[in-house]
């Protein structure tokens, strides 16, 4: 039966928070890209639900388990007609749509409410509707049990990153006398931001942004479609350690590059620190994602308009362990990192095969009928 969407939802704006960059907060706050924080405050939104990006020349779709709080950037779903609604549906909708289409023509990209409301949707009865969010939902819990498999692998090795070169408990709490104090230009071949890039729809080549850089990891997920030109040495590899070099919130952020790039690079808003030997991989990359804060303090500039120079980077002081250390440590790390890496190749696949599922399900090109839950 075909429905408008202003006969679903009502889609409210959302509103300033003023401590969404609470460390300690349990409050999910989201705006337009996704979530941006958390926050002590009571929660804008009382219940699970989807947020539809609102400005910007990204708008995103997401969706919150758990009560949640959204800035003026989106908007948030609340009285849903869940009696022939499935919420998760609705979510799942929305994502086949492109948002960032709907423009209401001011200065800033933004959508209407009004004009998501006068879209007509075909909406199967709630049990069909169930058996779709049902196929879908068994490859996200996939890619989400791989997800925390890796938090729980990266935890792992960076307590014995802190064990054996900050604590230096498998050499009775002293650093050996072999290791050297250097600074993180002495042991690397590059310190450089990225590129600027041309963003193209119609190329299957994508690049790295800020964005995917969080919790350690490389999200390629959120990487965008770019037509890349001559690169060299700013093609990514093995073992490069990624830092967010710019604004409030995001700069300092780290992740290491433990899998094999292929004609990958970083915008301009990212900087690539490549080991100078091989024997770093490891090293520089855990020692990178260990000092996040103290990255974040090297940044200039005011609240909003933060960088962070090259020359500080490069300036950073840190151990140099002694070869036959280092190469033990590899060995403890390598099949770790090789473990992360499965998982997130498996999280590739599993989420394509979502997202070319996802437009034939809700199009009803894919029958489910028979499917039992």
């Amino acid at each position: 039966m075909k429905y408008k969407w202003g006969d679903l939802i009502t889609l409210e704006y959302g509103k300033p928070v003023k401590d969404k960059d609470s460390k300690s907060g349990n409050i999910p706050v989201f705006g337009t890209n996704g979530q941006i924080g958390t926050s002590h405050l009571p929660p804008l939104c009382p219940h699970a639900s989807f947020i539809l990006g609102r400005k910007g020349a990204y708008r995103g779709v997401h969706y919150s388990d758990v009560p949640f709080s959204v800035i003026d950037t989106a908007f948030y779903a609340k009285n849903i007609r869940t009696d022939i609604l499935s919420l998760k549906w609705a979510y799942y909708k929305f994502l086949t749509y492109d948002i960032n289409r709907m423009d209401s023509g001011s200065a800033i990209p933004s959508t209407d409410r009004y004009e998501i409301y006068g879209i007509e949707v075909e909406l199967p009865p709630i049990k069909y509707q169930q058996k779709i969010v049902c196929l879908l939902e068994f490859l996200n819990k996939k890619i989400e049990l791989n997800n925390r498999i890796n938090d729980n692998l990266e935890q792992q090795a960076a307590a014995i990153f802190r064990s054996w070169f900050v604590n230096c408990v498998p050499f009775g709490g002293i650093a050996p006398d072999e290791w050297k104090n250097v600074t993180l230009e002495d042991i690397t071949a590059m310190v450089s931001r990225g590129i600027t890039p041309k963003y193209a729809d119609d190329t299957s080549q994508i690049i790295i942004n800020q964005k995917c850089i969080r919790n350690h990891m490389i999200d390629l997920s959120l990487a965008r479609n770019h037509r890349p030109k001559v690169i060299n040495d700013k093609w990514l590899r093995f073992s490069d350690l990624l830092i967010n070099s710019t604004g409030d919130g995001t700069l300092g952020r780290a992740a290491p590059i433990w899998f094999q790039p292929h004609n990958l690079t970083v915008d301009s808003h990212v900087t690539i620190v490549r080991p100078a030997t091989e024997n770093l991989i490891f090293y520089i990359g855990l020692w990178g994602t260990q000092h996040e804060k103290e990255i974040e303090s090297l940044h200039t500039g005011s609240t909003g308009q933060t960088e962070l120079p090259r020359d500080r980077v490069k300036a950073m002081e840190l151990v140099l362990p002694d070869s036959k250390t280092l190469a033990h440590f590899n060995s403890v790390m390598a099949p770790m990192a090789s473990a992360i890496v499965t998982n997130l190749e498996e999280n590739q696949r599993l989420a394509a095969l979502r997202d070319a599922l996802l437009p034939k399900l809700m199009s009803g090109e894919i029958d489910v009928s028979s499917v039992k839950i």
